[in-house]
Formats: C-alpha cells, sequence, structure tokens
C-alpha cells in the first residue's frame, strides 16, 4: 500500500525494520545553535548505518519550540542536508518530525515538517493530558490528513500517560498510520499497543519500533503472537527502534541490530551471550540517561557522549542549569570502559574530520 508523502523505498525500509535515532540539538557553550556540529551529527548518523532520524522530538528538547521560528529553521536544516549527504549513497531513508501541542499546533507543525521534506510525523500527546481516548483519537485523525503518522507512547515518568490497548486498536486503524513507537517502560503497556495494533486489521501496515530503553534487546528477540476473536492469531514483532539511546554510539546500535535480526530471521534459540547483551546495552542506557535519578540527566547525558566523542563543540543543553547529575559522568565513564563493544569511538575518529568539514 503506498502512502502519500513517502517515497516506495524509504516505506519499504522502515517497513523491513531499521535503526532510527532521535536527533539531539547541537549548541555552542553561549547557546547559540551550532551548524557544524548539527550538520556533523547527521552525516555520523548516515554514514553509520541508520534507516532514519527523528527531528524535533525529545532528544531535540521540545524547549526549541520556545525560540519563534526556531523549529522551522531545525527542521528544514536537518532535512536539507540529509538529503545533500545522501543522495550520492542513494540509499532510503526515513525523515520523521516530532508533532507536539494542541491541534493548532501540531496542525501547524505537521505542515512544516511535510513542506521542508520530511515523510512522518512522531505525534507527541502529552500536552493532551486529560483529554479522553476519543478526542486523543480524533486529534491524531486531524494531524494524520498532513503527514503520515508514527504513534508515540511516552513514559509517564517524562510526561506521558496510561494508554488503552483500545486507543492503540484505534490508533492503528486510523488511515495515513504506518507505524507506533513503544516506550512507555512498561511491559503490560508494551503488550496493549502490539495486542491493539494486531487486532486494528492493519497490522501488516503499522510497524513495531521499540522506544523501550530499558529492554531494548529484549523487544528485538521477543516474537508476539495475538489471538484474535476469530480464533486467527497474528504475529507480531518490533522490526526496528526509534531512540533517544541511538543518538550516540550509533554505528555500534547498527551492528547490535544486524546481530540480533539474524538471531530473529534464523529462528534458532536464544543464546546466552545475546542475554547477556540485553543485559549489557540496559546497564549503558541506564548510565546515559541517568535512571538512578528518574532521567533527569538524560539530555545532558546524550550531550556528554557526543562532546567527549568531538562530535559536538559543547555539550551545552538550551537551558543552562540542565547538566549531568552528580556522579553521571562517572556512570559514563564506566560503561565505556566494561562494554567497549557496544562504543564507536574509532569509527567516529576515523570519520570526524569529513563530518566537520
Amino acid at each position: 500500500m503506498e502512502i502519500d508523502n513517502i517515497p516506495s523505498d524509504v516505506l519499504d525500509r522502515f517497513r523491513t525494520g531499521c535503526v532510527i535515532p532521535a536527533m539531539p540539538l547541537a549548541l555552542k557553550a553561549d547557546g547559540s545553535f551550532d551548524e557544524i556540529s548539527q550538520r556533523a551529527l547527521l552525516r555520523y548518523y548516515s554514514d553509520s548505518g541508520a534507516g532514519g532520524l527523528a527531528v524535533g522530538v525529545h532528544s531535540t528538547q521540545f524547549a526549541v519550540r520556545e525560540r519563534p521560528g526556531f523549529l522551522q529553521e531545525l527542521l528544514t536544516f536537518a532535512s536539507k542536508n540529509l538529503d545533500e549527504w545522501n543522495r550520492p549513497k542513494a540509499v532510503p531513508f526515513m525523515k520523521i518530525a516530532g508533532i507536539c501541542g494542541s491541534r493548532d499546533q501540531a496542525l501547524s507543525e505537521a505542515a512544516l515538517a511535510a513542506d521542508a521534506g520530511f515523510h512522518a510525523g512522531l505525534l507527541s500527546l502529552k500536552d493532551l493530558k486529560g483529554r479522553s481516548e476519543r478526542e486523543l483519537l480524533d486529534h491524531a485523525r486531524a494531524v494524520a490528513e498532513v503527514l503520515p503518522l508514527i504513534g508515540f507512547y511516552l513514559q509517564p515518568t517524562i510526561g506521558g500517560m496510561r494508554l488503552s490497548y483500545s486507543f492503540w486498536k484505534g490508533f492503528a486503524s486510523l488511515e495515513n498510520v504506518i507505524g507506533v513507537k513503544a516506550a512507555p517502560f512498561n511491559r503490560y503497556a508494551t503488550l496493549d499497543v502490539i495486542r491493539g495494533v494486531a487486532d486494528s486489521e492493519r497490522a501488516d501496515l503499522v510497524s513495531l519500533y521499540t522506544g523501550n530503553d530499558d529492554s531494548i534487546v529484549s523487544d528485538f528477540i521477543s516474537p508476539f503472537s495475538v489471538k484474535k476473536a476469530d480464533g486467527s492469531v497474528v504475529e507480531m514483532s518490533f522490526v526496528g527502534g526509534l531512540l533517544g539511546h541511538w543518538g550516540v554510539w550509533t554505528s555500534a546500535a547498527v551492528r547490535l541490530f544486524e546481530t540480533l535480526r539474524k538471531v530473529m530471521d534464523s529462528g534458532e534459540s536464544v543464546s546466552q551471550d545475546i542475554l547477556r547483551l540485553a543485559a549489557e546495552v540496559t546497564d549503558m542506557n541506564s548510565a546515559v540517561f541517568d535512571a538512578a535519578n528518574g532521567f533527569a540527566g538524560c539530555i545532558p547525558g546524550i550531550h556528554e557522549v557526543l562532546y567527549r566523542q568531538g562530535l559536538t563543540e559543547s555539550p551545552r543543553c538550551l537551558n543552562s542549569e540542565e547538566i549531568l547529575s552528580p556522579g553521571q559522568a562517572d556512570e559514563i565513564s564506566r560503561v565505556c570502559v566494561s562494554y567497549p563493544h557496544l562504543i564507536d569511538n574509532d569509527f567516529v575518529a576515523e570519520h570526524l574530520s569529513k563530518w566537520r568539514s
């Protein structure tokens, strides 16, 4: 099935499954936009083998919307530079824009994203807390008329809300919905998403992407069988990941993803080595996302890794007071030493001058 706004090869790659990082915002020490570092990050993600990128999402910092015109500038910058870098490689690459706010704001952001050349929107509902699920679905339906949508189940710890099986069944049933990012950090809630999509009659058109940073590997190696009311069984799986965690050490994430895909395609039993990797990746995420402090340092943690690698010239966040939590820098150093196979410092060092040129 064709989807307006998305080239068939881009949609095929998305449905087959890929690594999609959430893009951090590169700033100079004085808080101004750092075009050189931002361009380097875009090139890094592309050359790492990512199949797409999400811009204007949580990792980009929702506060970009508080600077007049900045979201539009950022979307245009990212789209243009990705197209220029990817064109010679002729590799399909999905450009996803974060969509936030009330109806008017969401429609405006969807239109901005479409005009900038983005293929789909990742719809955040965090600003609509207190609305009924019917109202949330009406909201999604209206936005999907402007831009193809990916649903976003955001964990309550950072602003999300609990959404039922019925909501996800209704959401997946909407025309122009192409996927769902499940990131409730809750296995029960994740199963609600899977069952809802399976029962929507569009299970073959709605791709599941994990955003569960605490169980990335586990999501990929878990097949799900959903028995429908008529007795038929739908086999579901997470085909890819759309993750803030994959905004760092991205080429290592692509290697890991390819390893896990081979495991799933083989149909063989999962080895102890893969289960060990699952724990290691979660430990890495815990350090970067500052799980010990309720994720207070998740954005600074991402920036710290990129700054250490030389991809950015400053670890600055939009809010200059948003910094690493006490002890977080040491935790990041610890996991880098403990799991060298999950970082990509050598890859970055080899290409950094080219990306920053």
